[in-house]
C-alpha cells in the first residue's frame, strides 16, 4: 500500500543475516498521522523491521525513507540527532531503575534540550499528569510503581521531545486484561491530543483484539514479508489463509 508523502517508506528493503533473510524485499508506505500496526508470529522479522525505522541496523539492500530522509545517508552523529523525531515505549517500559520518575522524564530534557532546570521540572510534571499520574507518584521509583504505572511514565517519557514519531514495541505485553485497556486507550488518546502536530503512530504487536480496537491500517508480517495491508475494517475481512488463522487465535 503507497500513500502520499508518507511518514515511513520501505523500498525493496532486504535484510539477510548469513544465509537467513529476515525482511525479504518489503515495499509499503506508513502514513502520517494515523495509528499502524505490524501484526505476526514470533520471528516473523518484527524487531528487525523496528529497528530499521530507527536507524539501528542498515538494510542488505533497499531504502528505508523516514519523514522525507534515507536514513543510509546519515552519518551517526547526524543519525543520533535524528531519532529526536522518534518517542518510543519499549515493551517493558525500560525505565531507570536508580531514577524517581519525574527524573525519568526529565532524562530527555537535560540530554537533548536546552531548557532550563525549572522548565525541565515543570514540563516533566506537566508530561506525567497528561498521561494520568498523580503527583504523589512523581518522587517515587519505577520498583514502587504497578505495571500500567510504568507504561505512563515510559510513554510520558517517550513524549518529552515532542517527537513526529511514536513507536510501540508490544505495549501490552505481560500486562492483566484491565490494564492492557488502558494502555491502549491511552495509545489511541495520545495520538489524538498530538494529531495536530502530525505524530504518526507504529505498533509491533501480537495483540489481535486490542489491533482491531485501535489502528488505522494493519499489516501482517510473515516471514519477512507484508502478506497483508488493509485499512482496519478490511483487515477485519481478510481472506488470505495465515490472517484469518491469527485472528481466530
Amino acid at each position: 500500500m503507497k500513500f502520499e508523502n508518507p511518514a515511513i517508506s520501505l523500498q525493496n528493503v532486504t535484510k539477510t543475516f548469513g544465509e537467513h533473510t529476515v525482511l525479504n524485499n518489503l515495499n509499503f508506505d506508513i502514513p502520517k498521522n494515523k495509528i499502524t500496526t505490524i501484526l505476526g508470529f514470533s520471528g516473523a522479522g518484527k524487531s528487525t523491521l523496528l529497528k530499521h525505522i530507527l536507524g539501528v541496523i542498515k538494510p542488505t539492500s533497499g531504502k528505508v525513507i523516514v519523514l522525507g530522509q534515507d536514513l543510509a545517508e546519515l552519518d551517526e552523529y547526524q543519525k543520533r540527532e535524528f531519532r529526536r523525531n522518534f518517542g518510543m515505549l519499549f515493551q517493558y517500559a525500560a525505565l531507570f531503575d536508580s531514577m524517581t520518575t519525574i527524573e525519568n522524564v526529565a532524562f530527555p530534557l537535560k540530554e537533548f534540550s536546552k531548557l532550563t532546570l525549572s522548565e525541565i521540572s515543570e514540563k516533566s510534571q506537566h508530561l506525567l499528569t497528561a498521561v494520568g499520574l498523580k503527583s504523589e507518584s512523581f518522587n517515587k521509583l519505577p520498583s514502587e510503581l504497578s505495571g500500567g504505572m510504568r507504561k505512563r511514565v515510559g510513554l510520558a517519557r517517550a513524549l518529552a521531545l515532542s517527537p513526529h514519531i511514536m513507536l510501540y514495541d508490544e505495549p501490552t505485553t505481560g500486562l492483566d486484561p484491565i490494564t492492557t485497556k488502558m494502555v491502549n486507550d491511552l495509545i489511541v488518546e495520545t495520538a489524538e491530543v498530538n494529531k495536530e502536530n502530525g505524530l504518526t503512530t507504529v505498533i509491533i504487536s501480537h495483540d489481535v483484539r486490542a489491533t482491531l480496537e485501535i489502528s488505522d491500517y494493519v499489516a501482517f508480517l510473515d516471514r519477512g514479508r507484508i502478506v497483508e495491508y488493509l485499512p482496519v475494517d478490511q483487515f477485519k475481512k481478510s481472506e488470505h489463509p495465515l490472517v484469518k488463522e491469527f485472528l481466530r487465535l
